[in-house]
């Protein structure tokens, strides 16, 4: 999805300057409360963030719909089983 299209999020998550170890183990919690479907925008100050945010949604399935530093918008995949 282009980066400048405007979604409206489900939920948004100030994650600051966390790092991505913690802001991993948080964000899964965060994606599992939300229904299929549903857009999560997380604000993420960290500098490995950039690249970790997105191999996580490789990783996961949760389509990464925006990318550009600091904000992040994950959407909820259609499985509601996660293993990740």
């Amino acid at each position: 999805m282009d980066s400048d299209s405007v979604i409206e999020p489900s939920a948004i998550w100030d994650a600051g300057e966390m790092g991505c170890g913690e802001l991993i183990m948080i964000l899964r919690a965060r994606m599992r409360e939300l229904a299929p479907g549903q857009v999560l925008r997380v604000i993420a100050r960290d500098p490995g963030a950039p690249e970790d945010l997105p191999a996580w949604s490789r990783l996961t399935g949760h389509p990464l719909v925006r990318a550009q530093h600091p904000v992040y918008e994950f959407l909820r995949k259609p499985s509601s089983t996660e293993t990740r």
